[in-house]
């Protein structure tokens, strides 16, 4: 059996209640990362092959472990050429470099502007190198996520690149069915936006959403940072993002007081939810493929060029944010929608994808296991906790939870504070006892001395 370990927040499998979960962040600071890790857990999943999860973690003294415990180190990544992602891309770098298998990277990208200039990225150029050098030691192509990052990595002077897009589009194989439910949308249609702070103040996305607001009744918005789920679940307007009262993850908003913001910390209950929606839009691009995969027509309003390069790959209805007036109707980007491309050309893809799995020595659960039928039965079997929503209500039962949680926390850093007490305590008795014993050390090697010497120079003398 094959124990393949991956770079993931947690297993599909693993479910964790809501405070749990935003305190161990175990989206990895953005819920997106999980619809792709689940996506590669689950394709990779075969009668001959294990999944396990890292956990996110990179820590270069695991491995050794790694090395003994595990066949190939799978690590689908987003946009990890970023400058705010280097130190995390050389904590990764180093740990490859001390592995003994195979490392397969499923899918990476660069990001920048939407005209695709790397100026930005000069700086880490040394950084990436060494990552790619690393991989490229274990593994015979690195696989990119679109057209701008292969150009990027080849101008560096590495030729053994793949362009296979992301692993969460594949997470039903071949087949990809998304078509218009409605022939138009209307004030009656549920329609779901999403987007990213930066899109929101900084390209105007946030002046989209209050239009749209206003025209349909409906919708709802899907954060996805972490910022954004701790804002909703405590009212946390300290952070960095509490700061951006524009965006409806504010408890400011109009849409944070009407209830209509979610944060989904499992991919499962996202897509569920998002099946029942007319609609998708917005500049988040797992936001939008999270809709596609549950059948839901989506368009991405691309804001960079990692969201651009994703959207060009797969065919996804797309617009650049900066073209997108601030009145826009919804309406009109899901009358000028066009899923053909996407759905005719994807098995096309997903034929490349398997095939940069075989080069690599991965079997995939579509050719050689079930399609993922097993996976999705288990995923089925278990209870996960519902999208974090805003806290708007004053009642016993939603203080409940919430205290309960702290209470349970502070109860466990007592524990660990008094474990540490006793630690300490002891590490002084021990400190003192070595202080005592090195002032003791010279008397105690003379009384020794004597009492061994003279006995043995008296065995030693010679008879008479």
């Amino acid at each position: 059996m094959k124990r393949v370990l991956l770079r993931s927040g947690k297993s599909p499998f693993d479910v964790v209640p809501l405070e749990e979960a935003l305190h161990r962040d175990v989206i990895g600071t953005n819920s997106g990362n999980l619809i792709f890790s689940d996506a590669a857990h689950k394709i990779l999943t075969t009668p001959n092959a294990e999944v396990f999860s890292n956990g996110m973690r990179t820590d270069v003294n695991a491995a050794g472990q790694i090395n003994e415990e595990y066949d190939a180190f799978v690590v689908p990544l987003a946009n990890a050429f970023r400058p705010s992602f280097e130190g995390s891309l050389q904590r990764l770098t180093r740990l490859i470099g001390k592995l003994r298998i195979p490392v397969v990277v499923l899918g990476v990208g660069a990001q920048m502007g939407v005209t695709y200039a790397p100026g930005r990225l000069k700086a880490m150029e040394p950084s990436v190198r060494a990552f790619c050098s690393a991989v490229l030691e274990r593994s015979p192509s690195i696989g990119v996520r679109g057209e701008f990052t292969e150009k990027y990595l080849n101008e560096m002077g590495f030729k053994d690149v793949e362009v296979i897009g992301c692993p969460s589009m594949f997470l039903h194989g071949h087949r990809l069915p998304v078509e218009k439910r409605a022939a138009a949308l209307d004030r009656t249609s549920r329609i779901a936006v999403n987007g990213s702070h930066t899109a929101g103040k900084g390209g105007g996305l946030h002046r989209v959403i209050t239009r749209a607001h206003q025209r349909y009744p409906n919708l709802l918005y899907v954060g996805q940072n972490i910022t954004d789920a701790r804002q909703l679940h405590w009212r946390d307007v300290n952070s960095a993002a509490g700061l951006i009262t524009e965006m409806p993850t504010h408890p400011d908003h109009p849409m944070y007081r009407e209830g209509k913001v979610r944060v989904y910390v499992d991919p499962v209950t996202w897509m569920d939810e998002l099946r029942e929606f007319d609609y998708s839009f917005g500049s988040r691009i797992h936001g939008n493929i999270a809709a596609l995969l549950a059948g839901t027509p989506a368009t991405v309003l691309a804001f960079d060029s990692r969201t651009l390069e994703l959207c060009r790959y797969f065919e996804i209805p797309h617009k650049l944010l900066s073209e997108v007036p601030e009145d826009l109707d919804p309406a009109d980007l899901y009358e000028k929608a066009d899923f053909s491309a996407l759905t005719g050309n994807h098995k096309e893809r997903f034929d490349r994808f398997t095939t940069f799995l075989d080069r690599h020595g991965l079997e995939n659960t579509f050719t050689h296991g079930d399609g993922g039928e097993a996976f999705e039965k288990k995923l089925r079997s278990l209870s996960f906790p519902p999208a974090v929503t805003p806290w708007t209500d004053v009642d016993l039962a939603s203080l409940t939870s919430r205290f309960g949680w702290l209470q349970q926390r502070i109860t466990e850093l007592d524990t660990h504070n008094a474990q540490l007490q006793r630690e300490l305590a002891r590490a002084r008795v021990g400190a003192r006892a070595a202080a005592k014993g090195a002032d003791l050390a010279p008397s105690i090697y003379r009384r020794a001395r004597r009492a061994v010497g003279g006995p043995l120079r008296r065995a030693l003398k010679p008879a008479k």
